[in-house]
């Protein structure tokens, strides 16, 4: 590959590398927004509900997630990660659900308990509950969103770094055996 080349290569990829790292920093700011107004509209929802209303003696016994992290190897084998709804089942889950053993008279179905969608965590408080609550909760998913999408752009930055380097590398090594 020649030099100029190599240059032009390493110039889109760091221009990329520099879009990325914007994407990143603004990500970061929406993330602190996102939080901050989470636990603002939190403590709002405290404060009309009364304090004791709404804090760690009204969650419930058994907690189940409703959303969940999951990873995935992109075409450029990078990871990637996505929020997926705790319900939502992926390609293994699908198939049969009921449980069957086998006697020698025939089949015996043994029914497996349903796994049933998560609850939403709002009703731990009560029916009706402030719109402040609905508001720290839809904040504190945004930042979760956020968040896997922030640690997307820092793999694909360390990537694009390590790929930098490389090519810096080829073309030192280029100047090198042209001198």
């Amino acid at each position: 590959m020649a030099a100029p080349d190599l240059r032009a290569e390493l110039d889109s990829l760091l221009l990329d590398l520099l879009g990325d790292l914007e994407e990143l920093e603004t990500k970061r700011a929406a993330l602190n927004a996102r939080v901050e107004e989470g636990w603002l509209s939190l403590s709002k929802a405290r404060y009309a509900m009364g304090a004791k209303s709404v804090g760690p003696l009204q969650y419930a016994s058994r907690m189940e997630p409703q959303v969940c992290v999951c990873t995935s190897e992109a075409q450029n084998g990078l990871q990637k990660f996505r929020v997926v709804r705790a319900g939502a089942q992926s390609p293994e889950e699908v198939g049969p659900r009921e449980a069957a053993l086998r006697r020698r008279k025939g089949l015996t179905r043994i029914p497996e308990p349903e796994p049933s969608a998560p609850q939403n965590p709002l009703n731990w408080f009560g029916i009706l509950v402030p719109h402040s609550l609905r508001q720290a909760q839809a904040s504190f998913q945004e930042g979760l969103r956020l968040a896997a999408d922030m640690a997307n752009l820092q793999i694909h930055i360390k990537w694009s770094r390590s790929q930098l380097r490389e090519l810096q590398e080829k073309l030192k090594q280029l100047e090198v055996g042209a001198a």
